[in-house]
């Protein structure tokens, strides 16, 4: 038998990437940079919160070619990412439900990200697996859960809404769904307020029950899920040929962060053996407040829980905890062999098994660092203090005779609309104004906030996640509605 040709070494562009100095160096910059942009982001009176440049624009500055030999270092690409993101920091930021992360998460998050531990099995996840399962048991214990409760953690929430009803499918269904298929039973459904997340609607989608999959449930002036209706909504489900197994409610709505009153849901189906799942993405936090807690009232008695890390606990994007009451349904949503990675028994210790990632980023390890870092307290001070930044903005808006409030606010959402005297009449050209005021104001990029659709009008929306935003930057959003009327107020007709 001849010798096996020698192997050649790494290439010279293989062994430069791994080079332990050149990521020294680049990672000194990085921090550099990424200081200087917390700095200015926290601290400047001019900087723009969100440097806009229209569509074709903006993704046609950014070279597409991507040559055989380096075009840019890291540092390029850094610098510029830096000088085109929206500036989630900076407290004039009163949009989406994305928070400005608290920077030490985004060290460890760099920290996972190059340590790449996959998280199926608890031999790539030794440090992972258990801060996940820490995390989860101690978000487990601030919601109030019983000893049997367990979980774990996944990208988003979702995909975490998914994942909880599936495992309401495997537990309700009747029968063995995973086995036998959808098809051995009567179609399925879910009780839901037609104000919850969007991703209810997909997952239910996704579960293959279709559009007939979800069943409408009426709701209050609050936008809250009527408990009363539920009876009127199961009674239809049955009529139209469907088998309801659940009622998803929210905690923290999306749209006017509104809490569904849970102890009375959980009164109706625990009368009508329904799966209760609380979408507690954007809201369960308030269990962290005593001061708020009171808003997730009988959550506790939820067979499962969603709760985004990644909103109101200030975490890097994405990191989302699915809950259940009893651990043991977590399995129930997957339920099926992979020899090469589980054994048949069931091991706890082995993620995988309870989601559908199979190589997931350690994002465990973030919230567990975090909250040893940072301590709860701070994770208490964070809600309390953006909810309080809403109660201070609707107090302003309430006071302003050109302003008018959708509803009070119950978390840090806010939902209002400007309404000058002698202005358009609540109708299209009233909505149309909305429209135009935030587009103006995005465009001009001093301060970022959204609208949304209430009730089939347009209101103004904010969600305040920065914690550092202060009353200097909430009168400063009104005024900057105000001008921005004033430059689009020709378009629109005024009253009588």
């Amino acid at each position: 038998m001849s010798a096996a040709p020698p192997l050649p070494p790494p290439s010279p562009r293989l062994t430069a990437a791994y080079d332990a100095a050149r990521f020294r160096a680049d990672g000194h910059h990085l921090i550099d940079r990424l200081a200087d942009h917390l700095a200015a982001a926290t601290a400047s009176d001019d900087a723009r919160v969100l440097p806009w440049l229209p569509p074709a624009e903006g993704i046609g500055a950014w070279p597409t070619d991507f040559p055989d030999e380096p075009a840019d270092d890291l540092r390029t690409t850094v610098d510029r990412t830096l000088a085109t993101s929206i500036r989630l920091h900076h407290p004039r930021y009163l949009g989406h439900q994305v928070p400005p992360p608290v920077p030490g998460a985004a060290l460890i998050d760099a920290l996972a990200a190059l340590l790449n531990n996959g998280m199926a099995v608890y031999e790539m996840g030794g440090a992972a697996t258990p801060h996940e399962l820490a995390v989860i048991g101690w978000m487990a214990k601030t919601l109030g859960l019983p000893a049997t409760a367990g979980g774990l953690l996944t990208s988003g929430g979702s995909l975490g809404n998914l994942t909880a009803l599936l495992a309401a499918r495997q537990a309700r269904a009747g029968h063995d769904v995973w086995t036998d298929g959808s098809a051995a039973a009567p179609p399925l459904a879910v009780l839901v307020a037609a104000t919850a997340h969007y991703s209810i609607d997909r997952a239910v989608r996704m579960l293959g029950w279709g559009a007939g999959g979800a069943i409408a449930v009426a709701v209050d002036e609050q936008h809250r899920l009527r408990p009363d209706d539920l009876g009127r909504a199961l009674a239809q489900a049955r009529v139209i040929g469907r088998r309801p197994i659940a009622v998803v409610a929210s905690a923290g709505s999306t749209a006017t962060g509104a809490y569904d009153p849970l102890p009375a849901i959980a009164d109706f189906c625990e009368a009508h053996g329904l799966w209760l799942h609380v979408d507690g993405a954007h809201g369960a936090a308030a269990a962290l407040s005593p001061r708020h807690a009171h808003l997730v009232a009988g959550i506790a008695r939820a067979d499962s829980v969603v709760w985004d890390a990644h909103k109101l606990m200030a975490m890097p994007a994405l990191c989302t905890a699915v809950i259940y009451k009893d651990e043991e349904h977590a399995y129930g949503a997957f339920a099926q062999e992979a020899s090469y990675l589980f054994a048949r028994e069931r091991q706890w210790w082995n993620l995988g098994l309870r989601t559908l990632e199979c190589t997931k980023r350690m994002m465990g390890t973030i919230v567990y660092a975090s909250l040893r870092a940072y301590g709860v307290g701070f994770f208490r001070d964070y809600v309390e203090r953006v909810f309080a930044l809403a109660q201070a903005l609707a107090a302003r808006v309430d006071a302003s005779a050109d302003f008018e409030l959708a509803l009070a606010p119950a978390a840090n959402i806010v939902c209002f609309r400007y309404r000058p005297a002698g202005g358009p009449p609540p109708g299209p050209a009233l909505d149309a104004l909305q429209a135009a005021v935030r587009t103006r104001c995005r465009d001009a990029g001093t301060y970022y906030f959204l609208d949304t659709q209430l009730a089939g009008a347009r209101w103004l929306r904010t969600a305040l996640m920065n914690p550092l935003t202060t009353g200097a930057e909430l009168d400063g959003a009104l005024a900057a509605i105000r001008a921005a009327a004033v430059d689009v107020a020709p378009s629109f007709p005024t009253a009588g």
